[in-house]
C-alpha cells in the first residue's frame, strides 16, 4: 500500500495522478513565506520502499497515466537513482504518459545537462519550477537561495534538455515598496525562460513563518491590498514580452482574489482590461477568508 508522510503537496494540475513520496521534505526548506515542510526533515526513501509501493498500485491502478513524484524538490536525488525509478514506473504501467515533480533552481544546476538528457528520456517530462520572483533584492529578503541568474541558467538547461516547465510566480511578496521591481523583474525573467506554463499565486503567509518573514525581510513589510495585487498583476502581464514561443498563463490559484486564464503574449490586451475591469468592481473578488495557499 502507498504510506504518506502528511502534510503533502502537489500540483493543482496534478489532481488526477498518482502521488508517489520519492523524498520527505525539502532539501533547502529555508524560504521564508514557505511553511509547507516545515515539520518535515529532509531524507529519501529507499528503493525497497518505493519498489513495493510502485508494485502494489500497479496491481491496484494498472491503467495510471501520470505519476508525480513529492515532496518539495524530488529532483535532489541522485540521477542514477532517479532513472532507476523511473525505468520501473514505466516498466510497471504501460499506459503511463508523463513523470513530473517539484524542483528548485540549485536542482537544475546541480545536474549537467546530459543528466537533465537522459531523466528527459527516462520519461521525466514535466518540472514544477518556484520562480518566486525575478528581483534579486526581492530573493534574497526571502531568502529565496537562488538569484535571477541562477533561476534562468538552470530552467533554460532544462529546457534545453527537453524538459517541459511549469514556473510560479508569488504576487505581493515584495511588499509594496518593490512591487514594481518585483513585476517587472519577474517579467524580465520569464521572458528570458519562456516556459510551457506559468502560474501566479499570491502571498498568503501561514502563522508557522509569518514571524520569520518579517524578521528576514529587514525592512517593514507592508503587504499589497487586493486592488494592488491587481496592479502588480497588469505589470506582469504588461512586460512579459517571450522571446519566442508562447506561454500558458494561469492566475487562478486558490490564493487569489479572481481566477484570470491567458496565453501570452496573444491575450495581453484581454488581460489587461479584465485586470482594469476587476479593479473598477473589487466587489467581484474573492473575499480573503475563502483564499488559501
Amino acid at each position: 500500500m502507498l504510506t504518506y508522510i502528511e502534510p503533502l503537496y502537489r500540483p493543482p494540475s496534478e489532481a488526477d495522478s498518482l502521488i508517489l513520496q520519492v523524498t520527505i521534505g525539502c532539501s533547502y526548506n529555508r524560504c521564508s513565506f514557505c511553511s509547507m515542510y516545515r515539520s518535515k526533515r529532509y531524507e529519501e526513501r529507499s528503493w525497497d520502499e518505493l519498489k513495493a509501493e510502485i508494485d502494489y498500485v500497479a496491481e491496484e491502478y494498472p491503467s495510471t497515466r501520470r505519476v508525480f513524484l513529492a515532496d518539495g524538490d524530488a529532483l535532489n536525488i541522485n540521477t542514477e537513482y532517479m532513472l532507476k525509478i523511473l525505468d520501473h514506473l514505466y516498466r510497471s504501467f504501460p499506459k503511463l504518459e508523463r513523470v513530473s515533480c517539484y524542483a528548485m533552481p540549485k536542482n537544475l544546476l546541480q545536474k549537467s545537462k546530459q543528466e537533465l538528457v537522459a531523466l528527459r528520456d527516462a520519461g521525466l517530462k514535466l518540472l514544477y519550477i518556484g520562480i518566486e520572483s525575478g528581483s534579486d533584492t526581492v530573493l534574497r529578503k526571502v531568502t529565496k537561495g537562488a538569484t535571477s541568474k541562477g533561476i534562468i541558467d538552470g530552467c533554460l538547461k532544462a529546457k534545453s534538455a527537453g524538459i517541459q516547465l511549469s514556473c510560479m510566480l508569488i504576487l505581493g511578496l515584495g511588499g509594496r515598496r518593490y512591487s514594481m521591481e518585483h513585476a517587472i523583474a519577474s517579467a524580465r525573467v520569464v521572458s528570458a525562460i519562456v516556459p510551457e506554463y506559468l502560474a501566479a499565486l499570491t502571498l498568503l503567509l501561514d502563522d508557522v513563518v509569518r514571524d520569520e518573514f518579517m524578521s528576514k525581510f529587514g525592512e517593514p513589510f507592508e503587504p499589497l491590498s487586493d486592488v494592488e495585487v491587481l496592479d502588480e498583476l497588469k505589470m506582469l502581464v504588461e512586460h512579459i514580452e517571450p522571446r519566442e514561443g508562447k506561454i500558458i498563463f494561469r492566475a487562478n490559484h486558490a490564493s487569489n482574489p479572481y481566477p484570470i486564464k491567458a496565453v501570452l503574449p496573444d491575450d495581453r490586451a484581454r488581460t489587461i482590461a479584465l485586470i482594469d475591469e476587476l479593479k473598477a468592481r473589487p466587489d467581484r473578488l474573492k473575499p480573503s477568508y475563502l483564499r488559501r495557499f
